[in-house]
């Protein structure tokens, strides 16, 4: 009876097991080992026999790179000195783009999944999660009245924020056209650099508040009542000027349901591209708002047929703005960013103008390299 009853015990659990994990293969395959990572070197590989042609696309180069097959059927490319930091990628096979089977991370981008591989070193350090007291990421529902609509945030609130009656400052951080209030936690690392900077002692305790610049999405893709539809890189929202008008409704948000410092030295915003050109636009629009503004690789004028009056009459803010003593006025391009020009430009503006800024320029183009590197040395700047 008892070992009727152990038989029973056993085919139950297993069933359970195997309706639980439905993607779980317990078939016999050949085991292969990729992104296989060597200090700064990368092995990739792919088991693909029948396959004609297997190229390799990456963030870290333009052109796909060719794989060779060896007699197994294993396409195989070694990528050499790799710098420290985190890279996406896809193989290309005959002509279709694939991620790594073998690779169980992956990152969102706008519509691409991608396969994900990190390269540990110093640069890299505080991007990945290291053993210190960890923040709290939150996704919250705020309700904007100008947009009629509820719409979804991200907050991270840093170590130790719960058991603390202390009042702390807040940087808004706002992604890219392509992004949502997702991406600055999956792609930019931001609790992983904001708790190792905060452990180590180069940035003070902050909240920050990443919201979804899209104001014709109240969500991150399918995380809405507006369902599963077709992702676009470019919403009608963009230059319309509704995120700068309604920017307020956040701040309002944020201050009502967080123990922050409620003014302007105690304020930052900051974003990349698209985010960039919010944080611009935002800060110009509400001088006495925010003692520190970030640019990272910032669009920066919005097209000639826009006509919204956020947009209008930029120098006479940027002079008010200038005129109460903002204390950080932060920029950061790549060299060959393709916005490298508009920020050359308004650069020019702004030195005309005798406007304090402080300026950066690195390596690269428009690339999450580059916007992860500067929030890790933007950060440690703030609220000083």
């Amino acid at each position: 009876m008892k070992k009727l009853k152990y038989s029973l015990y056993t085919i139950l659990i297993s069933s359970m097991l195997v309706n639980a994990q439905e993607s779980l293969d317990f078939g016999k395959k050949k085991e292969v080992i990729s992104p296989e990572v060597k200090g700064k070197d990368v092995i990739f590989r792919l088991l693909a026999p029948e396959a004609k042609t297997v190229k390799l696309q990456g963030n870290w180069d333009g052109e796909a790179i060719e794989l060779n097959k060896d007699k197994n059927g294993v396409w195989t490319f070694i990528k050499n000195d790799f710098s420290p930091d985190l890279y996406t990628y896809s193989f290309i096979v005959d002509g279709v783009k694939a991620n790594d089977p073998n690779n169980s991370y992956l990152v969102r981008d706008v519509s691409s999944l991608m396969s994900l591989v990190f390269i540990d070193g110093e640069e890299s350090a505080n991007y990945k999660v290291q053993n210190v007291p960890h923040g709290t990421v939150s996704k919250r529902w705020y309700t904007s009245k100008g947009l009629n609509e509820n719409r979804r945030l991200t907050v991270y609130t840093p170590p130790g924020y719960e058991n603390s009656k202390e009042k702390l400052p807040v940087l808004y951080l706002l992604h890219g056209m392509g992004g949502d209030e997702e991406a600055w936690m999956t792609l930019g690392r931001a609790s992983q650099i904001l708790d190792n900077l905060i452990a180590e002692g180069k940035a003070k305790p902050m909240i920050v508040v990443m919201p979804n610049g899209h104001t014709s999405n109240s969500a991150a893709p399918g995380e809405s009542s507006k369902g599963f539809y077709k992702i676009d890189f470019m919403t009608p929202d963009v230059f319309s000027g509704d995120m700068e008008k309604n920017f307020k409704e956040i701040i309002n948000f944020t201050e009502s349901n967080y123990r922050v410092k409620a003014d302007a030295k105690n304020r930052a915003i900051a974003g990349l591209s698209m985010g960039g050109f919010h944080s611009l636009y935002i800060s110009a629009n509400q001088p006495k708002t925010f003692d520190y503004v970030g640019l990272f690789s910032p669009a920066i004028l919005p097209p000639d047929e826009s006509k919204s009056e956020i947009y209008q009459k930029i120098n006479d803010k940027l002079k008010t703005q200038q005129n109460n003593s903002f204390k950080l006025y932060w920029i950061g391009i790549g060299k060959t960013d393709f916005l490298y020009k508009n920020v050359k430009d308004y650069r020019l503006k702004l030195d005309e103008m005798k406007f304090n800024y402080k300026y950066v320029e690195t390596e690269g183009g428009h690339t999450w390299s580059n916007w992860r590197m500067y929030l890790n040395d933007f950060v440690p700047q703030l609220f000083k």
